[in-house]
């Protein structure tokens, strides 16, 4: 095995074992929630599933190989890892589910942990979109990207990031599991309209301006897949936003009924 492909195996190693230690983790707190006579939706499950089998074929096999030498491939997995993955992760209540499984004592230590001021920073909207879609911005208008082919350390550090901010976008904007610092619909629509903007004028530059060691002709392809793939990722986390604030309005029916 030359070095290359040695690397290449690692990084992939270590990219998938956090995927599926969570995986994992998560069926044994399903099993743990109905033993105790506490059914958990067959949905979320299967939204959890999803999300992981998605992220660890992102970073691990053909698809990750592909991605390493053809653009419009690495855009797929962006979407897959950046996109889609982070919003059936967020529909699966990870944390929910956590609560429900932990015991009182240390599901008060979680609730702390999510109420302290790191946690709002990072759920914080605007923090989470700078985050996401600022470091998009980085990865393929510096010569990050091209380094992120050379150097295994820079490969994986890509990736978590864009995983993590990823998720932490999406859970700032659509609220499924336990948030403490709320902010109003109002407000994460406006900053959701930004991001989507930003993301959707860096598609466009791309197209224009491709990133250091990619050929023209893929950056149009992969532009084009990172602009209306995004979009119809997006138009899901704004349907949930919008469902929920129409929720939020709607009239109780006891109100409508003493009218």
């Amino acid at each position: 095995m030359n070095p290359e492909s040695k690397a290449s195996l690692i990084s992939q190693l270590l990219l998938s074992f956090p995927f599926l230690v969570g995986l994992i983790v998560y069926l044994i707190m399903v099993f743990l929630s109905v033993r105790r006579s506490q059914k958990w939706p067959l949905h979320k499950s299967l939204c959890w599933i999803a999300g992981m089998l998605l992220a660890i074929v992102s970073v691990a096999g053909p698809l990750a190989d592909l991605a390493h030498k053809d653009f419009e491939m690495h855009m797929v997995t962006h979407l897959l890892l950046g996109m889609l993955a982070p919003l059936l992760l967020t529909l699966a209540a990870p944390m929910t589910l956590l609560l429900r499984t932990l015991s009182v004592s240390k599901a008060r230590y979680v609730t702390s942990v999510l109420r302290s001021r790191y946690s709002q920073f990072f759920t914080h909207p605007v923090a989470a979109s700078i985050m996401n879609v600022g470091g998009l911005w980085v990865l393929y208008t510096t010569d990050l990207y091209a380094l992120m082919h050379e150097n295994i350390w820079a490969h994986i550090f890509v990736h978590v990031h864009v995983f993590l901010a990823g998720y932490l976008f999406t859970i700032s904007m659509i609220y499924i599991d336990p948030i403490p610092h709320r902010k109003s619909y109002m407000y994460r629509s406006i900053v959701l309209i930004l991001a989507l903007a930003a993301h959707g004028i860096l598609s466009k530059f791309i197209y224009a301006h491709p990133p250091a060691g990619v050929a023209l002709n893929e950056a149009e392809k992969g532009s084009v897949l990172m602009y209306y793939g995004g979009d119809m990722i997006d138009a899901i986390i704004i349907f949930i936003l919008c469902w929920h604030w129409y929720k939020s309005r709607r009239p109780r029916e006891s109100e409508l009924v003493s009218t």
